[in-house]
C-alpha cells in the first residue's frame, strides 16, 4: 500500500501564490505517475496536473502557465506550484499515484483544502 499526505493549503487573495506538497510513504516502489485533482463544493473531481517518473507533465488548460507540478523522486514528494491563483481556484485538492501495473489512480491523499477569495 501507499500512503499519500498533502500539506500546503490554505486561504490567499486573489493573486497570491501557494505550494502543495505531497509525501509517499509505504509501497512507493509500485508508484508511476503523481498528480494533482481538485474538487469544488458541489461538482466533480476534476483532474489538474500529473507527471511521469522522468518528468513527463500535462496540465489541464485552466492552469496552464499558472501552476507547476514537480516531483522529487528520491524524497517521493510531488508539489503543485500555484500561482496568480484565481477564486474560480478554490476547492479541496487530492493528490494521487499511479499504480505502475494498472496505470490508474490507484492511491488518494485526503485532500487539503485551497481558498482564494477576491
Amino acid at each position: 500500500q501507499v500512503q499519500l499526505v498533502e500539506s500546503g493549503g490554505g486561504s490567499v487573495q486573489a493573486g497570491d501564490s501557494l505550494r502543495l506538497s505531497c509525501a509517499a510513504s509505504g509501497r512507493t516502489s509500485s508508484m508511476a505517475g503523481m498528480g494533482w485533482f481538485r474538487q469544488a463544493p458541489g461538482t466533480e473531481r476534476e483532474f489538474v496536473a500529473t507527471i511521469s517518473r522522468s518528468g513527463v507533465t500535462v496540465y489541464v488548460a485552466s492552469v496552464k502557465g499558472r501552476f507547476a507540478i514537480s516531483r522529487d523522486n528520491a524524497k517521493n514528494t510531488v508539489y503543485l506550484q500555484m500561482n496568480s491563483l484565481k477564486p474560480e481556484d478554490t476547492a479541496v485538492y487530492f493528490c494521487a499515484a499511479q499504480s505502475a501495473v494498472s496505470s490508474r489512480y490507484t492511491f488518494w491523499g485526503q485532500g487539503t483544502q485551497v481558498t482564494v477569495s477576491s
